[in-house]
């Protein structure tokens, strides 16, 4: 791993600190940026083209701040930009990061014995050759019931607040109620690592 890392840098457009995790338990190392767009206002029909043009705008706004820099230095390494996005599918809707406490609490207790989906882009740029692709993954999620005193103590504790759907299948509060997953907690946290690291080869 470490020989491959050198050739390379790679450029985290995301501010997500389960992304980060993610990119340096796969043994990365990384800078990060953030894209500081207003999510708002793209919109699409379909979760999967949502979160690649999400992705895509994200990889955008960051090559341009990233454009103002490179004038200035010239350097023959190869960079890397990951751009990534996850929204929540519940019952068909798209939903994105809680917008109040009312709201989690009333997304956590659609989950209780229900099931929701993740759908997940990843997107690569390779800055020196402008070489682009992007990829989406679908996880479905299957919830026992969640007792209401578990969702307050989410709803207090304040971290669904601000990931998609205000869920976190890995937290240890909502860990036990989680009955089936299909496909991988990465994906469903805001980075599928085989995808990713596919995506990285490509762009290489």
């Amino acid at each position: 791993m470490e020989a491959t890392t050198s050739s390379f840098k790679i450029i985290l457009g995301s501010s997500s600190i389960a992304r980060r995790k993610i990119l340096a338990e796969m043994g990365y190392e990384f800078t990060i940026m953030t894209a500081d767009i207003d999510e708002k206002c793209i919109r699409k029909e379909k979760p999967e083209d949502l979160v690649m043009a999400l992705a895509e705008a994200k990889a955008d706004a960051i090559l341009s701040k990233l454009q103002t820099i490179s004038n200035q230095e010239k350097d023959d390494e190869q960079k890397i930009l990951i751009a990534a996005d996850t929204v929540v599918v519940y019952e068909g809707v798209v939903r994105e990061k809680p917008s109040s406490k009312e709201e989690a609490r009333q997304f956590l207790k659609d989950y209780s014995g229900s099931h929701a989906a993740t759908v997940g882009s990843v997107l690569v740029t390779n800055l020196k050759t402008g070489f682009r692709k992007g990829e989406w993954d679908r996880v479905e999620i299957y919830f026992h019931t969640i007792p209401d005193e578990t969702i307050e103590k989410l709803i207090e504790e304040g971290t669904v607040l601000y990931v998609a759907g205000g869920l976190i299948i890995e937290h240890p509060l909502i860990l036990p109620f989680v009955k089936q997953v299909v496909g991988t907690t990465d994906s469903v946290m805001g980075l599928p690592k085989a995808l990713t690291e596919k995506l990285i080869k490509e762009a290489l």
